[in-house]
């Protein structure tokens, strides 16, 4: 008898467990067919949840993707000494795109000495890791062409025809190149060895130019700096599913994900500090006042703070991560004009080129001294330091995960 009452009560068991799993097969075919898409239209495109999980670290990853470090911390493979096994003989150099020159400067950070300028296209805007950590791609924006440069050796190859490379990026799992053809209305989507161009995507905003991932990779947000508007682009599908639209005047600059993968922070110009954005759903979350002209943001190797330059009031802020608030501010000796950059591999400096005053600057990120300023070329913009800790690069001047 007792033998028979266990048999019924497993047999029991498993029609329970055999509903339960029909019923949650049937919910995510539902949800999946209920999730829409929006095709990019010249109005504006109310922001929809989309179909995926996109809070915290880890969950739902595009396919391809390298599985995140830490269920914590999206940034958990840029601490000091993980520098990639494709990266380990790199010397340790600052590469200088010079917009104003048409050149790129070469520096030696531990000496502060200037190994070589090089002729490059018109208008070079930053210099950008591949995903692959091989290469590191100049992006020529009027001269519409990319080149390569080794980091083993230092010296650029030969360029490769792009229209309107004002930045570039890369998908987390590899597949795609993706071009921000600021002048063009476009975001491209190419073939992220040979740079051929195999989708494009049409934008209904001004001045596409910044970006950073989800933690799960299946979405990026887009700042277009001329209309002052975020979008949200599908990375798969590389379909807009979201816009917003920032206060009247706005003027979006980089846009960085915060450690915990729920709130990206979005450099304003005009508005003098960060937006605090969710990405799904997009809506605004808040405001943090930095300084005149905030404009690029990098993660500190702990992951603990933010580093935003004010390229107008010639200061850098450092932002707390868990408490969203200005814990500190540097002031560059004798003034300047931080722009783009990024830390050292060691995360005890930052480099930054001076826009509008032909130097880069090299800060402790300890105190925020200012350890070193070099002259280069006319109107430095997106400088790469290199090599860089982390996996796999998703473009800018390294963004590292």
């Amino acid at each position: 008898m007792t033998g028979r009452r266990a048999r019924v009560l497993r047999a029991l068991a498993f029609v329970v467990a055999a509903g339960l799993l029909a019923a949650a097969c049937h919910a995510s075919r539902t949800n999946g067919q209920s999730a829409s898409s929006h095709q990019p239209s010249a109005r504006p495109v109310r922001a929809t949840p989309t179909a995926h999980a996109s809070g915290g670290v880890g969950a739902d990853l595009l396919p391809g993707m390298p599985p995140p470090l830490s269920a914590h911390d999206v940034w958990a493979a840029d601490r000091p000494g993980r520098l990639a096994r494709a990266v380990r003989h790199d010397p340790y150099r600052v590469y200088v795109p010079n917009s104003g020159s048409d050149t790129v400067t070469e520096i030696d950070p531990k000496r502060h000495k200037v190994i070589r300028t090089f002729k490059v296209g018109r208008l070079p805007q930053h210099v950008v890791p591949s995903y692959d950590l091989r290469t590191l791609w100049v992006n020529n924006d009027a001269g519409n062409s990319l080149t390569p440069i080794s980091p083993r050796t230092g010296r650029p190859g030969h360029a490769v025809h792009v229209l309107d490379p004002y930045n570039l990026y890369f998908t987390p799992e590899g597949k795609y190149a993706v071009v921000m053809a600021e002048a063009r209305h476009r975001i491209d989507f190419l073939d992220p060895r040979s740079m051929r161009l195999e989708h494009t995507l049409h934008v209904p905003c001004g001045g596409v130019n910044h970006a950073d991932f989800s933690a799960d990779g299946r979405y990026f947000l887009v700042s277009c700096e001329f209309t002052g508007q975020l979008l949200r682009v599908d990375t798969a599908t590389r379909r807009i599913t979201g816009m917003l639209r920032l206060r009247a005047g706005s003027k979006p600059q980089d846009v960085k994900l915060a450690p915990d993968g729920r709130t990206f922070y979005v450099a304003d110009m005009v508005a003098n500090g960060l937006w605090k954005v969710s990405g799904d759903p997009l809506r605004l979350n808040g405001f943090v006042h930095t300084g005149k002209g905030a404009h690029g943001l990098y993660v500190t190797r702990d992951s603990r703070r933010l580093l935003v330059t004010n390229r107008d009031a010639g200061t850098i802020s450092v932002v707390s991560f868990s408490t969203g608030r200005v814990v500190g501010t540097w002031h560059i000796r004798g003034g300047g004009s931080p722009d783009m950059g990024n830390l050292s591999p060691d995360g005890r400096a930052i480099w930054l080129s001076g826009r509008y005053n032909g130097v880069v600057y090299e800060l402790s990120t300890a105190t925020g001294k200012l350890l070193a300023k070099i002259r280069v070329g006319n109107g430095p913009h997106g400088l790469c330091v290199w090599p860089q800790p982390g996996r796999y690069s998703l473009g800018h001047t390294g963004i590292m995960r």
